[in-house]
């Protein structure tokens, strides 16, 4: 057996550094090219929460990082107008001349003019959540609510005082959804306002209570937003071109059984470039391209159709060159997140080989990029590469924060799946893995199901597990994105059956490694993942602890709670008259064959997988005398936020772990 050794008590775990690491999460370019900013999150004085913060990088990589003259801690959500100031959201307090008192205009839109003082250029009363500049004018865009009956700002205001001193915090729903993630949607809608140098903001219409997208065109007349799905239509969302002026509407685009995301207008105006989202169904699978809609003419335009993975997650960075239909984007492709380049023709080119990517920018003469880059052992940096060269390596440029080596090194598995198809999964190994000292391993799939072990991760992290001696593998089953359609396809509708057997496939893959221990295994997952930790428990005892962070038991019960009701009967039917797959896929019809020790962790505020399906398998477990624990977060949501949360998740599973499949002792968290 190998030897587990605890660190030091003067020398931090891997979990705590990695709470305590800078976290670069977005970066805007200033028109000129001379500015670039990241949002940095920080761990605060306490170490109970992250801090959003604004930081200067420079573009040609020779000087330091520094934090923003004239930011303080808690601003967020960078851009930068046409004439070079930068906005960004915050909730500070406005200063006060006298020094005595300032006042509080909750999240409001700033700017901040070379080193001078921040001012607010726009406030709302419950708050501005997200904002869009006009690209060659001095136009803003942003996203504010609305309670019902109120038109404006003032009347707002006035309704939400009245709740207030009622203390009503009471929602009348008269359409779905009603929860979104972790929060409860409603009463109030989100809204468009657009703000021009020449008048007050102006109410461009409602996005429906889950909000959207919005765009402004570059010359600031046109504001596109999208207007969210209801229940009447829950697989199609609306694009809405108004004038930025009035409000009006000019156009909408729409196509049944589809949704349109990250908009975005060409250099000249003319057209409007979406992400396009055909959800799975019962009888099709997902799809994702990027499309263009022609604005004299509504036209709608594939701009990928011979593309066989997606332009998912992020946003298309554009020519910004009037006349220059260039364009960029990523998409995962085989466990890495290149960068794309379609040009005016169609061609479609690969620009980086190895490595995630995420918030490109294109240079003022489109000759150059900036993006964050990550990978499964390296978490994001800020890098600088040529619009045009294919499979390059970028060059770094100096970035806040700094995690030091990893305790091991990252390799590949590859197998075949049962029906012939490729399969590859990463493999982080311990630093001290060899054939005389065989490491235990952690197979964790992803969430999901559509995504990708691709990027380097904050919760499970494969390293902190690595540092305590384990090799994790992370597979990439049937459903996951960057392997084709093929891959969707033979995952449709089996949430249980293929991409469980891929799991299997890529686990006996791997453990034909001779420096693998094959008697001492486990696997946990999140979310998808944490289906499939489920599911895999009621299908073998091969392993010997499961954990399941966020997993659906009982699908029956999960369809018609969660917050994508709709969706997910969409893909597993109507229980009342198509039952196929909820009897071949739930795990808890199974729950009799569960022997394997569990380790169950959930949020109370789970509106993804309600927090029900974590309380009904844990009584089942009890039920069947399954030796199980249960980790609870009441006030997290469908992923772990807080610092100290996400050091006592990684404590909390590494323990489990230790004591089911090293043999240890069981050791309870102290703060638990």
């Amino acid at each position: 057996m190998i030897a587990m050794v605890d660190a030091p008590s003067d020398v931090p775990a891997f979990q705590d550094l990695l709470a305590t690491q800078p976290r670069v999460t977005d970066l805007v370019l200033a028109p000129d090219g001379t500015r670039l900013i990241a949002s940095v999150q920080t761990i605060n004085a306490e170490g109970t929460r992250y801090v959003s913060g604004l930081w200067e990088v420079d573009p040609s990589g020779e000087r330091e990082t520094r934090f923003v003259v004239g930011s303080v801690p808690g601003d967020f959500a960078p851009a930068f107008d046409a004439s070079g100031t930068l906005l960004f959201l915050s909730g500070r307090e406005k200063a006060d001349p006298t020094g005595t008192s300032g006042d509080t205009l909750g999240t409001a839109l700033w700017a901040l003019a070379g080193r001078g003082e921040a001012e607010p250029i726009a406030h709302h009363p419950g708050g501005i959540s997200a904002f869009t500049v006009a690209k060659g004018a001095s136009t803003v865009a942003y996203t504010a609510a609305l309670l019902p009956g109120a038109a404006d700002a003032e009347t707002h205001a006035e309704l939400r005082q009245a709740r207030q001193h009622a203390m009503v915090n009471a929602v009348l729903y008269e359409a779905s959804p009603t929860r979104a993630w972790g929060n409860d949607l409603g009463p109030d809608e989100p809204h468009t306002f657009v703000l021009r140098s020449d008048g007050g903001a102006v109410n461009a219409g409602g996005q429906g209570l889950a909000g959207g997208d919005v765009a402004l065109s570059p010359d600031g007349s046109l504001v596109a937003y999208t207007r969210a799905a209801t229940g009447r239509a829950p697989d199609t969302n609306v694009v809405v071109v108004a004038d930025a002026a009035t409000g009006a509407e000019r156009r909408t685009l729409s196509r049944p059984g589809n949704q349109y995301h990250r908009l975005a207008f060409t250099a000249d105006g003319t057209r409007l470039v979406c992400q396009r989202q055909r959800e799975e169904t019962y009888d099709t699978e997902w799809r994702v391209t990027l499309v263009a809609f022609d604005l004299a003419s509504g036209e709608e335009t594939d701009l990928l159709p011979e593309f066989d993975n997606w332009p998912w997650p992020g946003r298309a960075v554009l020519s910004p060159i009037p006349g220059d239909d260039t364009l960029w984007f990523t998409g995962d492709e085989r466990g890495h997140c290149p960068i794309f380049r379609r040009d005016a023709d169609g061609t479609v080119t690969r620009l980086t080989a190895s490595g995630a990517y995420a918030s490109l920018c294109v240079a003022p003469d489109g000759f150059a990029l900036y993006a964050l880059r990550s990978t499964i052992d390296s978490p994001p940096r800020v890098v600088r590469l040529d619009a045009t060269t294919a499979d390059q390596q970028p060059t770094a440029l100096k970035t806040p924060g700094d995690l030091g080596s990893l305790h091991g090194t990252l390799t590949e598995v590859h197998a075949e799946a049962d029906d012939g198809f490729p399969l590859r999964a990463w493999l982080a190994l311990p630093a001290d893995v060899s054939v005389e000292r065989p490491a235990p391993l952690i197979v964790v799939p992803h969430g999901g199901p559509q995504g990708s072990w691709s990027a380097w991760t904050w919760s499970w992290n494969p390293w902190p597990f690595a540092a305590r001696g384990y090799a994790v593998l992370l597979p990439d089953p049937a459903l996951s994105t960057g392997y084709g359609q093929r891959m969707q396809e033979r995952g449709r509708g089996q949430y249980g059956g293929q991409p469980y057997r891929d799991v299997i496939a890529l686990t006996d893959a791997a453990l034909a490694r001779d420096d693998l221990d094959p008697t001492r295994t486990a696997l946990a997952g999140w979310s998808y993942g944490g289906y499939l930790a489920n599911r895999t428990a009621t299908r073998t005892d091969r392993f010997k602890a499961i954990v399941s962070h966020a997993g659906m038991w009982n699908l029956e019960a999960f369809q018609t709670d969660t917050d994508l009701h709709a969706y997910f009967r969409k893909i597993l039917g109507d229980p009342r008259t198509q039952r196929e797959r909820y009897d071949a896929n739930s795990p808890h019809l199974d729950a009799a064959k569960v022997t394997t020790p569990m380790l169950i962790v959930h949020s109370g505020k789970d509106y993804r997988t309600p927090v029900g399906q974590a309380l009904e398998l844990h009584n089942d477990l009890h039920r069947l005398d399954v030796p199980v624990k249960f980790l609870y977060f009441p006030d997290e949501r469908h992923a772990i936020g807080a610092p100290n949360h996400l050091r006592l998740l990684y404590e909390t599973v590494l323990n489990f772990l230790d004591h089911h499949v090293l043999d240890q002792p069981w050791k309870r968290p102290t703060l638990l």
